[in-house]
């Protein structure tokens, strides 16, 4: 199965076609870190993340972890932990998941940049947004969308963003 994001605002899984948004420079055949682009490509999904005191214990067939206060990821390209989860170190070297507001819910970490090449881009997830305005370089859906999207994806799913 295969989730294909077509262009800036579509998004299509099976026979289902959500709205969602992407970076806010649009999709990018070669990512750098930090320029608000959406890297293109075949990825897979790795990972979903969740807010178990917010939405409980999601069903779903990929990998899942519970977000607890000290987990981020890190996105300096000098770290050696660089595009990979962490605990949290300081302040600048990483992406908070467990946050005020509700857009990192869940998420979902794909395989974009996956070698952790410095520079090439890192915290590329799937996740909520309220109001689709462009992000930083992640694509993000409305939070019921979410919701059926992990019911039909398992281990094998991934997904093209061309």
């Amino acid at each position: 199965m295969i989730i294909h994001v077509k262009n800036k605002n579509t998004l299509i899984i099976d026979d289902f076609r959500f709205k969602c948004c992407v970076g806010k420079n649009g999709l990018n055949s070669n990512k750098i870190e930090g320029d608000y682009s959406t890297p293109k490509g075949l990825f897979k999904l790795e990972k979903l993340y969740f807010r178990k005191d917010r939405v409980g214990v999601p069903q779903c067939k990929i990998a899942k972890k519970i977000i607890k206060k000290n987990i981020a990821w890190c996105d300096d390209p000098k770290h050696k932990k660089y595009n990979s989860e962490i605990l949290k170190i300081n302040k600048k070297n990483k992406e908070n998941f467990y946050r005020k507001d509700h857009i990192y819910d869940y998420l979902i970490t794909i395989s974009h940049n996956s070698k952790k090449i410095p520079y090439k881009g890192s915290a590329i997830f799937i996740h909520i947004t309220n109001s689709y305005k462009p992000t930083a370089g992640c694509i993000a859906l409305k939070k019921k969308d979410f919701e059926i999207i992990l019911k039909l994806i398992n281990q094998k799913t991934q997904i093209k963003i061309d």
